[in-house]
């Protein structure tokens, strides 16, 4: 993967980017989203965040050899402390992270969400913390997409602001790819209650505590509720 060439998964986050939007791409490791971006046209100006070193010099270096220092911002701060009120930033994108850990990105940085329009995330895993992040914060889900690449499964959650309710079941599983029902939907979901029945099952031989009773109920509620939305 590059800058010319993204991986399907980045691919897909990148078809959601608008035309001419301001951006800002956070955890951007190598600034491949952004440089593509720019070199097809489809921005003028990005900000690259990234909060390790390592990555943050790899950032500028790619921007610089792909001759986009005028275009994209590489900047070394945590999580949304990276864009200022004067960049007037009104898409973000976060991807390659756990859902808590982007959830946990944009509750820390809220205040920095006053000219964004688009929130773009792709988790690797716990899309529903996103959604409840989502609700919480009053905004919605505009699209929601899922792909699979090199045997991993990934969601990606386009959200606009506003209001929504989501059913405990959509929460877990997301609304739009619930009522999709993709064949790659169904393969996430079948794998993940295999996994969770080999739990159940090992907990079934264990002494029944407190604890255990309460991890068995959560993880027969999971089941259930996938089970109905595969159907």
């Amino acid at each position: 993967m590059n800058a010319k060439n993204l991986s399907e998964r980045l691919m897909k986050v990148a078809s959601f980017v608008e035309k001419n939007t301001m951006l800002a791409d956070i955890g951007s490791d190598h600034a491949y989203l952004p440089c593509y971006l720019v070199h097809n046209g489809v921005i003028t100006h990005a900000i690259a965040g990234e909060v390790v070193k390592g990555p943050f010099e790899s950032a500028r270096k790619q921007v610089k050899s792909e001759g986009l220092d005028k275009h994209i911002d590489v900047r070394f701060g945590n999580g949304l402390a990276v864009i200022k009120e004067e960049d007037h930033v009104q898409t973000i994108t976060i991807a390659g992270m756990g859902g808590p850990l982007i959830a946990s990105i944009l509750e820390a940085g809220k205040e920095k969400l006053t000219t964004a329009e688009t929130l773009i995330l792709q988790p690797n895993v716990h899309a529903k913390a996103i959604r409840e992040w989502a609700i919480k914060e009053q905004w919605k889900i505009d699209q929601e997409a899922i792909l699979e690449e090199h045997d991993k499964i990934y969601e990606i959650l386009v959200l606009k602001k506003g209001l929504m309710e989501l059913t405990e079941q959509e929460l877990l599983v997301g609304p739009q790819l619930m009522r999709e029902k993709s064949d790659v939907f169904r393969k996430k979901w079948l794998n993940d209650v295999f996994e969770w029945q080999r739990i159940l099952d090992q907990l079934n031989k264990t002494a029944l505590t407190e604890d255990v009773q309460a991890k068995k109920d959560e993880l027969e509620k999971k089941i259930s509720l996938v089970k109905e939305s595969i159907e």
